[in-house]
């Protein structure tokens, strides 16, 4: 790390120039090859896609994705003739679009099912010859384009599915445009100096364009989903400003007590740099453990995640003491004046002497106020802050994963007025029909389809079937049912499950033919499952890899453990809000959302977020006390020692997140809102209830046992420097009998 400084500062200039030509020529690159995003949503081992690879074999006309058209007359019947023109007219020319194959006609032998009874809503399918994730975003653009062609009085058009909702595209609204005021904001109240403000931003803007232009090349070489750009913005504008943020306090705290800018960027850099190496590192274990998932969806997000933290830390660690070397002496300034408490020329105090900076010494006698009332009062606010982040948690034995339906979609989008169309003229499981796909020889499909069309039409729930259409091989057949309940509704899921596990199986054994059950809305339900049954695992993983990493690094037994588990509150206290709000309404009339289920991505991406997020402020707070702990000995003092020294930047830090990721509640998907709300939420309650309160509460009850580690573990665990060389310069205070001398570690 040292190395790495000094090289940085003597260097400036090139390091700033090299990251500037590196963040141009990416970004002209990108650019130039094009962004081809493509979400993967293959499931291995799941019905559903089996049945899709048994279409793609067999069926190919049937294994793309299914869209509709939907026509709805004001007065009259869509048979009026200047209504069938106008309808037969469009469906003519969607036939004639790109990646389309077949278009099926209301007005043709599928019209028993498409036209409502009092045929005045209608509506056509479209096959594409692809699935959604597989086509270009803009393959719906042509049928929305020809849609808004048509202008007959009283007929309404809109187009939903998959492909025509990827055409429309979404927007985060002025998300990154609030959350970089806001943070600029923060910045200039915390420190109250433009420079000192700007160069958290500068720092994160170097890694983030970088980061940006890397996600849109890599979309060439894996499957990414067009939602992975604005979610790794989210992520790295919250962490790299909070990188920078510490550095540039800590830079600030020594300038303050040296008077020498090299100096003060090179203490920075050992102590506060050193801890947000440690905290990226955990924040990138966490993303990466999502490839344990075994869902292919989820690694272009981790993928595009790790880049934009990986990228915002390594700018964090170069950039930002190449600025402070260059400018430090303008970050520190005399309250009420605008003169410079220390200017270039001013010599450093002599070592040990009390200089400091009237607003950080007032901010620490707060905080060390407010450790003090903490420490003063350890198993009260324990239990309390603890009984309040297990109450948060109850929620989530309610939580539901499934992916969200149209119904959800911005009022003014054209996916949203089809699937209301549908609900209105036909009921809303028409906007989620089911793919059932029948396997066997053709005197098996003989003598299945009648009887499996006739269980399926009597199975509750279903209220309409089509007729079987059979693949040229006649191998295999395909029926298309439409449930009467939505697509996310629980009763959806309910009844594939019946028709996968009481419908199917005695058509098997009566006639030897084998059913799947398959299309979006199974798929949604496989892919759901899927993520549940592996989150155990990823959430193992993490939490593993994360507790040995603190277990190395701060030589404890108790951290590691502690961390994990207030982690967890953390990240569970977060999802149980969101359950409330998003899938029980709790308030959701007030922020603008519907009730729905909660996208099954949501806590697997969450949790790798927040834990290493809610690393992130354990590693800053515990290095401080671990700092504090190794010079003077005295486990409460370290405890009152840290908060003061870390309370205010991490506040601060945990504000400008919090405005970074409620500002993508401006945005109009529900997928993104639902997100930021929850990680909002996360760092909320980590900074104030964990970090200020529990945390504080529970290291005073332990007291030294915190730092207690056998001599003969002691001995052979690798010795990384996580305090800095400053801490280790001082002769630590003789210890207990009990307690092992510590030894000075090998500098990493």
């Amino acid at each position: 790390m040292l190395k790495v400084t000094r090289w940085c500062i003597a260097h400036r200039k090139k390091v700033f120039i090299a990251w500037l030509a590196v963040a141009v020529i990416t970004t002209a690159i990108a650019s130039a090859v094009g962004r081809n995003y493509a979400t993967n949503f293959s499931l291995p081992g799941t019905e559903s896609q089996r049945a899709l690879d048994l279409l793609k074999r067999e069926f190919p006309a049937q294994s793309g994705d299914v869209d509709t058209i939907v026509f709805r007359v004001s007065s009259g019947t869509i048979d009026d003739p200047q209504v069938k023109t106008a309808i037969t007219g469009l469906l003519d020319k969607v036939v004639r679009d790109p990646h389309v194959i077949n278009v099926l006609s209301p007005y043709g032998p599928a019209g028993k099912v498409t036209v409502s009874h009092d045929r005045t809503t209608a509506f056509a399918t479209i096959n594409y010859d692809k699935p959604a994730n597989l086509v270009p975003n803009a393959a719906g653009k042509p049928v929305l384009d020809q849609i808004k062609a048509v202008d007959v009085p009283g007929l309404t058009i809109a187009g939903g599915g998959q492909v025509i909702e990827a055409a429309e595209g979404f927007s985060v609204g002025p998300a990154t445009e609030i959350g970089v005021i806001a943070a600029m904001v923060i910045l200039l109240l915390t420190f109250g100096s433009f420079v000192a403000a700007g160069m958290p931003l500068i720092t994160a803007g170097f890694g983030l364009i970088t980061a940006v232009a890397l996600i849109g090349l890599a979309t060439h070489i894996t499957s990414m989903s067009n939602v992975s750009p604005e979610l790794a913005l989210m992520i790295g504008l919250g962490v790299g400003i909070d990188y920078a943020l510490f550095i540039v306090t800590r830079f600030r705290e020594n300038y303050v007590a040296f008077g020498d800018v090299e100096r003060s960027v090179v203490e920075a850099m050992d102590t506060s740099g050193r801890a947000i190496l440690l905290a990226g590192t955990t924040v990138i274990i966490a993303l990466l453990g999502m490839f344990a998932t075994g869902v292919s969806f989820m690694y272009g997000l981790a993928i595009a995640s790790v880049f934009a933290v990986l990228l915002t830390l390594a700018a964090s660690l170069t950039v930002l003491p190449a600025m402070l070397s260059k400018w430090g002496h303008r970050l520190v300034w005399a309250p009420g004046s605008r003169r410079r408490l220390f200017s270039r020329r001013r010599p450093a105090p002599a070592a040990g002497s009390d200089g400091h900076d009237p607003v950080v010494a007032a901010s620490r006698s707060r905080w060390r106020e407010w450790s003090r009332t903490v420490q003063a009062r350890p198993w009260p606010l324990a239990i309390v802050s603890g009984g309040l982040m297990v109450a948060l948690l109850l929620p989530v034995f309610a939580l539901r994963l499934n992916p969200s339906d149209a119904g959800n979609d911005p009022a003014g989008t054209s996916t949203r007025q089809a699937f209301d169309l549908l609900a209105k003229g036909f009921g809303a499981g028409f906007n989620g029909p089911l793919l059932i796909v029948v396997e066997g020889s053709p005197s098996g499909q003989a003598a299945a389809l009648p009887r499996l069309e006739a269980a399926v039409r009597q199975t509750p729930g279903v209220v309409a079937v089509t007729p079987p259409r059979l693949a040229p091989s006649g191998q295999v057949a395909v029926l298309e049912a439409y449930p009467s309940s939505a697509p996310q509704a629980a009763a959806t899921t309910n009844l594939v499950n019946q028709l996968r596990h009481s419908v199917a199986p005695p058509i098997k054994a009566q006639t030897g033919v084998t059913v799947f059950v398959g299309g979006f809305t199974a798929g949604s339900i496989d892919f759901s499952h899927v993520l549940a049954s592996k989150l155990p695992l990823f959430i193992g993983i993490v939490v593993v890899l994360s507790a040995l990493l603190l277990f190395v690094i701060f030589r404890s037994l108790v951290i590691p453990i502690q961390a994990a588990l207030m982690n967890l509150l953390s990240i569970g206290g977060a999802l149980g809000v969101t359950v409330a709000v998003f899938q029980k309404g709790w308030g959701g009339s007030i922020i603008g959302v519907e009730k729905g289920p909660i996208e099954p991505w949501i806590p697997v991406l969450m949790f790798a977020v927040v834990f290493g997020l809610s690393m992130d402020y354990e590693v800053f707070l515990v290095s401080r006390v671990r700092e504090e702990w190794v010079r003077r000995r005295d486990a409460s003092a370290a405890v009152a020692d840290g908060i003061a020294f870390t309370g205010r930047v991490i506040s601060a830090a945990a504000a400008i997140m919090i405005c970074v990721f409620l500002s993508f509640m401006f945005g109009n998907e529900r997928v993104i809102r639902e997100f930021g709300f929850g990680l909002a939420a996360a760092v909320l309650l980590d900074a104030i209830v964990v970090r200020c309160v529990l945390l504080p509460a529970v290291l005073e009850l332990l007291g030294p046992l915190t730092w207690r580690l056998p001599r003969w573990i002691d001995d052979r665990l690798p010795h990384i420097n996580i305090e800095g060389s400053s801490a280790r310069a001082r002769p630590a205070v003789e210890p207990g009998a009990d307690e092992p001398l510590e030894r000075e570690p090998a500098q990493v």
